[in-house]
């Protein structure tokens, strides 16, 4: 199966500093089997964070600051969709899959959008998140847009160098757009303000009363 080459994704990336950046493994000739053992092997543990796409599987121990980025923006997310009364549901790290297509990838963080209330009866295989954020501190790997396009997932954002990139699933590539079509109406440059205010509690409570003003 041949992989398209695209533009803008996560491989683009500055090679981040050692002491911020994550810590890669690339494994080429790996198996389905493969990729599945090292599900097994990890458990219910968060790290190693895998990837796997045809033929090559990418094991991952994201950095602190990776942890530290990754999660404050899915806070910001959740925080931004109470202030405007859109219905989420987080999910974290969820494993997607699909053996056919040879991928299987992890999100930072990704989201359900509106009532998911019927989820759990539905096939768990089959259903993809309406959004997925990656944080993107360290260059090389897989490609995650490539991953997520093959999976289906409507809208993958991507923060590097302080900034964030939208990408939407437009038929069978991701275009890159100036902002969310998942969530419109979030202001990306608000938002990102906040990303590095300490605690976690302090920069949602601000972004909040800054969401109240706007």
């Amino acid at each position: 199966m041949s992989t398209p080459a695209l533009a803008s994704d996560d491989r683009t990336a500055p090679p981040a500093r050692e002491a911020d950046g994550d810590h890669l493994i690339v494994l080429t000739g790996a198996t389905w089997a493969d990729f599945q053992r090292m599900l097994e092997l990890r458990g219910e543990r968060p790290v190693p964070r895998l990837a796997y796409l045809e033929g090559t599987l990418q094991l991952m121990r994201p950095s602190q600051r990776h942890e530290r980025l990754k999660s404050m923006i899915g806070c910001l997310v959740e925080a931004w969709c109470l202030e405007r009364g859109v219905e989420v549901t987080p999910y974290g790290s969820w494993t997607l899959e699909e053996k056919v297509l040879e991928r299987g990838v992890e999100p930072d963080e990704c989201f359900v959008l509106g009532d998911d209330a019927a989820s759990d009866e539905g096939d768990e295989a089959a259903r993809r998140p309406d959004l997925a954020i990656e944080v993107a501190l360290t260059s090389g790997g897989l490609s995650k847009l490539e991953l997520y396009r093959g999976l289906r997932v409507r809208e993958v954002w991507f923060w590097r160098r302080g900034a964030i990139t939208v990408h939407v699933l437009r038929g069978d590539a991701y275009e890159a757009v100036p902002a969310s079509e998942a969530l419109p109406g979030l202001d990306l440059a608000l938002l990102l303000r906040f990303v590095e205010v300490r605690p976690m509690t302090r920069a949602v409570r601000e972004y909040r009363e800054a969401l109240r003003g706007a």
